[in-house]
């Protein structure tokens, strides 16, 4: 049976915030984020979406500011996210984000500790000038990285492995940035199995 992917405009403050919802139940809530050069539909075409519903989670892949179907706004990221996750009455869900979003995903965490989960951060910038905040984050971490990431260097990923009290670190050898595209079978792997340790 194919699955009911849902495409959504939800209004948080001044903002229409597109996103990809699926999943139903009581399955714990994943909130997808996106690289730089990407959107939400990115996880569908890789098979996130699929993978995530099947295995019982709740799902919204979101648009943040500027992206996809979401136009630019007042809202920084975090105020879309957070008013995401009050809106939506989540209760501390997981945020998944490469890249840029990775960033955001671990200020997002140091902000507001009480509304995140968990964490995936898959070749996050920024790592370095958030160096000093990065041991008050509590959330479970899972840290990813391509071996060969040319945008943001390996370092950054063993820093994180290390300041971040429950991390756990997956390199996937020889893959580019975005690692997770290039090997999505490895990437669904991991996302997976970090969390049913959750």
């Amino acid at each position: 049976m194919a699955l009911d992917i849902r495409e959504k405009m939800i209004t948080i403050g001044i903002c229409e915030v597109g996103c990809l919802q699926v999943g139903a139940g009581t399955g714990k809530h994943i909130i997808l984020l996106h690289g730089l050069k990407f959107n939400s539909d990115t996880w569908r075409k890789l098979g996130t979406l699929e993978q995530l519903a099947e295995t019982g989670y709740r799902v919204t892949a979101l648009d943040l500011p500027g992206f996809g179907r979401t136009k630019s706004c007042d809202l920084q990221p975090d105020q879309v996210i957070e008013g995401l996750i009050l809106q939506e009455k989540m209760s501390a869900p997981v945020l998944v984000g490469p890249s840029m979003s990775g960033r955001i995903s671990l200020e997002f965490a140091v902000k507001h500790p009480d509304l995140v989960g968990g964490l995936v951060l898959v070749g996050a910038v920024g790592v370095e000038e958030n160096r000093e905040h990065l041991s008050r984050i509590k959330a479970p971490t899972l840290v990813v990285w391509g071996g060969e990431d040319a945008i943001s260097p390996i370092t950054n990923g063993y820093l994180l492995e290390k300041e971040i009290n429950n991390s756990r670190f997956f390199v996937i050898d020889s893959a580019p940035h975005p690692c997770y595209l290039e090997h999505p079978d490895l990437w669904h792997r991991e996302l997976l199995s970090f969390l049913e340790s959750l």
